[in-house]
């Protein structure tokens, strides 16, 4: 009955969606993909720093009186994870150019047109949901917790628990893909909103990205980009992390009754000790710090399009460098995007300078607490 009540509302929004076109319009359109993703909020040891650390060679350092190598890398987290089919037991494995995403979840691909459905099991302790940015939802898919008067029935996508399942359907109608303005393909992101500050620096966040209608390769890679990459530039707040008091304790386990506790005395820590609170704030790309980002490359002469993220904190605020290289962003030849929390950008760039080049936010604190990367251009 849940379902036949899920799949009118989609019918009904779908309608409503193409309202705006006349009938000879929608009947020249061929219909869309329908594109299936089975994705698992699952927890991890997540190791900030697994080849070592200061692999960049930078200079400089924290400003407090603990060294670099003696501060926690290794935290209990929540990620997204795809897998093959919905009996979530086959982990889908990234490609070699895809391992620099890192801690992001699995990148969602669509065209304008096409509907998105997500099989989502949550495999954590904790509630968590999926909440996309850009796409067209019904409320039983909008996968955020608040109070918008809609029914029981419409709630049940809002907090997903432990061990449970829900289908979630995203349309991706014109207004949900690249502008006037806009390439080929543009940058959206999703992200667990049930308690959205812990959700997301526990590390429910991942990528999607939505080409035109018609300019993809079979392969869902834009038609005229040889080279594509996803950063998410983000200062990950350990104390905000639903799983803060297992980690400050090191007990490893979550319990939510003292994770509860922990988050009030996360709130004090910030403001009596600041220098302790500091060794909880973690300046990564796709949650890799000090030059653990797999080495990115590319070729000299390719198109290569960069989707910039950032985080929700109010320490993530951005400003994205390549050094060697300059990349067109908003219609403007430069070397510098600004990102402030939560922003999604595009950048595109022909590499003409061959070498390893640094790639870092230029915001003090964070070039020193770790936000670097590297990038090398071949000929």
């Amino acid at each position: 009955m849940g379902s036949l009540r899920n799949s009118a509302a989609v019918l009904i929004f779908m309608s409503a969606l193409l309202c705006g076109r006349s009938g000879a319009q929608a009947r020249r359109s061929p219909p869309g993909k329908v594109r299936t993703y089975y994705i698992a909020a699952e927890e991890v040891m997540w190791d900030y720093a697994p080849r070592g650390r200061n692999l960049t060679g930078m200079p400089g350092g924290l400003d407090d009186d603990e060294s670099q190598a003696t501060r926690q890398k290794v935290y209990l987290k929540a990620v997204y994870r795809e897998y093959t089919d919905d009996t979530f037991k086959i982990l889908k494995q990234r490609s070699p150019e895809w391992q620099h995403l890192g801690i992001l979840g699995p990148l969602i691909r669509a065209e304008v047109g096409d509907v998105v459905k997500v099989i989502f099991q949550n495999n954590t302790q904790i509630f968590c949901s999926i909440h996309p940015h850009g796409l067209a939802y019904a409320k039983n898919s909008e996968g955020a917790l608040y109070d918008d008067g809609t029914s029981v029935a419409d709630k049940a996508d809002d907090a997903v628990g432990p061990g449970r399942r829900y289908s979630y359907t995203w349309m991706v109608p014109k207004r949900a893909g690249p502008g006037p303005g806009d390439g080929s393909s543009i940058i959206w992101m999703y992200h667990s909103h049930v308690v959205e500050p812990r959700d997301m620096n526990a590390g429910l966040i991942g990528p999607i990205i939505v080409s035109a209608r018609g300019t993809t390769k079979p392969d869902g890679t834009p038609k005229d980009v040889e080279r594509e990459f996803v950063t998410a530039f983000a200062v990950f707040d350990e104390t905000q992390s639903w799983y803060f008091e297992a980690n400050a304790t090191n007990k490893k386990k979550y319990s939510a009754d003292a994770a509860l506790r922990a988050l009030g005395s996360a709130e004090l820590l910030k403001f009596k000790n600041p220098i302790l609170y500091k060794r909880y704030l973690l300046y990564s790309i796709n949650g890799l710090i000090e030059g653990n980002l797999p080495m990115m490359t590319i070729k000299k002469g390719d198109r290569v399009r960069w989707y910039l993220l950032a985080n929700s904190n109010e320490e993530d605020i951005h400003t994205v460098h390549w050094h060697g290289q300059t990349v067109i962003s908003n219609h403007m030849r430069t070397d510098m995007v600004s990102l402030g929390p939560m922003m999604m950008a595009v950048a595109d760039m022909v590499p003409d300078s061959v070498g390893t080049w640094l790639f870092h936010c230029h915001v003090n604190d964070h070039i020193m607490g770790g936000m670097q990367g590297r990038f090398t251009t071949i000929p």
